[in-house]
């Protein structure tokens, strides 16, 4: 199957875990992908990989919490492709902390990426979805947009934000062809854990423990929540719109 043949996507976040799962995947089934990240040497590896493979990609080196690189990005996926079919709300920060000791360069750093970014990347994509009749759009929430933890207040509180606008975008465009999404991954087995995992006492005693809050009793894999947003992203998915959809484990079936 090519689920996604000829559909021009833009991934931010491309260069690792979830992102680049997602990134590869819809370059499997017959996307042309925009692969977006801060990191130069990790998001051209991603590009290289899925060219290996036999797919379509381009690497763009980008701040999503600047408007005008943001602008950029979407402005080289039309120059390459032509359109704008997919944009994939990936990219993401989690700084945990104590609440009350979290700076506000802390604060300010995670709603500028975390929220800003898709904001911004939405905003700009959408005009040329207007124009072809129709996209998708795929923000990566997290389960702790649903559900906190300690130490997560203010990633949590960016999250939830996702969750509102994912809704709010999708009922402004339902008429007009373009579906909006959410995806609430659970624990995950990617590197932007990590720093929560050590304030939890370590990666090895989480995940020594981890079916005590995720019952299917393991970490999640990038390519998992991938295979999650490939079905978003296609016309499959056509009749899904302001979902916010748990690949969690059964962490929040509890």
């Amino acid at each position: 199957m090519r689920r996604v043949e000829g559909k021009a996507c833009i991934v931010t976040g491309a260069g690792s875990g979830i992102g680049k799962a997602i990134a590869e995947r819809l370059a499997e089934e017959g996307a042309k992908v925009i692969c977006v990240d801060l990191n130069k040497e990790t998001v051209g590896q991603t590009v290289e990989g899925i060219e290996k493979a036999g797919g379509v990609a381009g690497a763009f080196v980008g701040d999503i919490s600047d408007r005008r690189q943001v602008e950029a990005f979407v402005a080289r996926c039309v120059e390459l492709y032509g359109r704008v079919d997919v944009l994939v709300n990936n990219a993401g920060v989690n700084i945990p902390g104590v609440f009350h000791e979290v700076t506000d360069e802390v604060v300010d750093k995670t709603l500028n990426v975390n929220v800003k970014g898709a904001i911004y990347a939405s905003r700009a994509a959408i005009p040329h979805m207007l124009t072809q009749g129709g996209g998708s759009i795929v923000n990566i929430s997290s389960v702790n947009g649903l559900v906190s933890e300690p130490f997560l207040s203010i990633y949590s509180a960016s999250k939830g934000a996702i969750v509102m606008l994912t809704r709010g975008i999708a009922l402004d465009y339902a008429k007009q062809g373009i579906r909006c999404n959410a995806i609430c991954p659970g624990w995950v087995d990617t590197p932007i854990n990590y720093a929560h995992a050590n304030l939890l006492g370590g990666i090895e005693k989480v995940y020594a423990s981890i079916d005590t809050f995720q019952p299917i009793g393991r970490p999640g894999e990038p390519r998992e929540i991938a295979h999650l947003a490939l079905f978003l992203a296609s016309d499959e998915a056509s009749f899904i719109t302001g979902s916010i959809i748990t690949a969690d484990g059964g962490m929040t079936a509890q």
